[in-house]
């Protein structure tokens, strides 16, 4: 196979004169390389060995074998969050498609710009129930941003190159292209023309902002008397982290952030009053009931977020800025909707928030920032610091204590996810990286690889639970294979914390099948698979345990940290509630509350 540079041109002339002639699977491989790809996550099968021989006679686009399909989809997927740059995966068909699914649904719900290729039965037998056949395009309909089925290697080419376009275009998301087998076939080759530019008539997404509606938004800001900017992951997909920045701080006004936007706006400063919502803090959610301007950006007003939406904002003027603008009113109705890239409409926003501001009369913030300070003293996020047991809260702040924060950091699904969200800072986009809209148990380790890749010489460490870990813990060998020295930080309590904490609440303490039974010794389990494992129960063993740990800057290191079975996620807004319905910690007495 001949592999051309990056540069090759809209003809596909690989030197002076000569065209180049590639099979269906070579097109495959020179369109990844022509769209820059690193790295590919995936596994082979019967449907796609013919892409799998095309790709082991070149080694510019390498392929990571994972043990899963679905941990192929989540590598790839840490690694588009934490690098911006589209993840890609190759399956193989039937099963291989179907165990990706999951992977493609977190993807798709968190918006997460991605390619996955899928091989297909030749094209003779679709529909005929072929060995390891199923309609991956029907199943992965609902949970994509878009997906092809390919009938012709003429097609090949521009399909691939669409697929790239509208994964990382507008709102992004995830896409798949199915290629059936004889579609790869090594005996047909055809002149490879991998075109530059991609114009669909029916997809347009907007790039500037509507000068009248951000002169809207401008006038509902500088008359608020009670403002908070409210930002989601879409300042993060939309790397416009500088410009929030910028203009928060021009104006002068709180920000509270959704669990995919933290670290757009950096946590450790003031201005910043918490993550909002079902585990955020006091003073954010109480800020939201009491707002009388709501600046959402790039945010989408999830259930999670908003609680009853009858209860949401009552008092509130709402902004919403979003590149989709399917988004806009579709759970929430606001005021003035801007449609356009988030970066595009903050710099037109500032830009006329200085030139307004100096001429308009802006109400003082000194009123509402006393009152925020008040909600700030409840202190919602206490913790019993003397306990005998390892508090799961302690590990995340040990960890942020040792590292400095200078981590990527993933997380499972669960207590230890909220945990980590609530008591480790982030200070720069793209360092949180989590399943937030789907909730995916299992995709902290298989995304942490992906992320260290990415970055080979940066600590990842992932955050992630007894039960979580357990559903693709056999990546620890792909970690083994490829040197990835990720660090996991197991807050084990021996149960699926957030399931007993909801029957706690919910259903008088009946623990159904909430409880792990039956756990491996997850140091000999580290260990049977070639690395360093830690086992630490202990308050005082923990820092000089996770400095060692960390220093260890070859090894994947794995810690199972005993913390203590009781400890629940606090404050907790319970469904059916409103912001100002939140459930706190009973350390907190009614007299801190008044």
């Amino acid at each position: 196979m001949t592999v051309t540079g990056a540069n090759t041109d809209a003809a596909g002339m690989d030197r002076p004169g000569r065209q180049l002639e590639l099979s269906g699977a070579e097109i495959v491989v020179q369109a990844l390389l022509d769209e820059e790809v690193e790295f590919v996550f995936g596994y082979p099968g019967g449907a796609v060995l013919h892409i799998y021989d095309a790709l082991f006679k070149q080694d510019a686009v390498k392929h990571i074998l994972v043990r899963h399909e679905q941990a192929a989809t989540h590598a790839a997927d840490g690694y588009a969050r934490a690098t911006g740059k589209c993840g890609v995966c190759l399956v193989t068909s039937g099963p291989g498609a179907t165990n990706a699914v999951t992977g493609i649904a977190t993807a798709y719900m968190d918006s997460i710009p991605m390619v996955i290729l899928t091989g297909q039965v030749p094209i003779p037998v679709i529909g005929s129930d072929a060995f390891q056949e199923v309609d991956t395009v029907g199943i992965t309909r609902p949970c994509v941003k878009h997906n092809f089925l390919v009938k012709d290697v003429r097609d090949l080419a521009v399909t691939i190159r669409k697929a790239f376009f509208i994964a990382t275009s507008g709102r992004p998301g995830p896409v798949v292209v199915d290629i059936p087998k004889d579609v790869t076939d090594p005996n047909i080759k055809i002149p490879y023309v991998y075109p530059r530019e991609i114009k669909l008539r029916s997809y347009n997404p907007v790039s500037k902002g509507h000068p009248g509606q951000i002169r809207k938004a401008v006038d509902l800001m500088l008359e608020a008397k009670r403002p908070i900017f409210y930002t989601g992951g879409g300042v993060v997909l939309g790397e416009a982290s500088a410009q929030l920045t910028e203009l928060v701080r021009a104006t002068g006004f709180p920000i509270t952030s959704t669990l995919m936007g933290l670290g757009a706006y950096p946590m450790t400063d003031p201005q910043f009053i918490g993550m909002l919502g079902m585990h955020g803090t006091y003073e954010a959610n109480m800020a939201m009931h009491e707002t009388d301007v709501l600046i959402a950006i790039g945010a989408r007003f999830d259930d999670r977020v908003t609680g009853k939406i009858e209860h949401f904002c009552p008092h509130a003027k709402i902004i919403h800025v979003d590149v989709d603008p399917s988004s806009i009113s579709k759970n929430v109705k606001v005021h003035v909707p801007i449609v356009g890239q988030v970066a595009n409409v903050l710099v037109d926003m500032l830009k006329l928030y200085r030139e307004q501001a100096p001429r308009a009369e802006v109400p003082p913030l000194d009123d509402w920032w006393a009152k925020i300070a008040e909600w700030q003293r409840v202190d919602c996020l206490r913790y019993d610091r003397e306990s005998a047991a390892i508090k799961p809260q302690y590990a995340i702040e040990t960890l942020y204590k040792v590292t400095g924060g200078d981590l990527y950091l993933t997380s499972d699904v669960g207590q230890h996810q909220m945990f980590a969200a609530q008591f480790h800072p982030f200070d720069k986009p793209r360092r949180w990286i989590n399943s937030g809209g789907l909730g995916t148990m299992g995709f902290g380790l298989p995304a942490a690889m992906g992320v260290q890749l990415a970055f080979p010489q940066a600590p990842v460490a992932c955050v992630s639970g007894e039960a979580s870990i357990l559903m693709c813990i056999q990546e620890l060998a792909t970690c083994l294979q490829y040197s990835l020295p990720v660090k996991i930080i197991l807050l084990n309590n021996g149960y699926m914390g957030m399931v007993r904490q909801w029957q706690e609440f919910f259903y008088e303490s009946r623990y159904s099948h909430s409880y792990v039974d039956a756990l491996p010794d997850f140091v000999k389990l580290a260990e049977s698979f070639g690395h360093v494992g830690m086992r630490i129960e202990r308050p005082g063993d923990l820092e000089s345990a996770m400095t060692e740990a960390f220093a260890m800057q070859d090894r994947l290191v794995f810690m199972d940290i005993i913390v203590d079975p009781t400890e629940n996620v606090y404050p907790m807004i319970a469904a059916g509630k409103g912001h100002h319905e939140m459930q706190l910690a009973p350390s907190l007495s009614e007299r801190e509350l008044a």
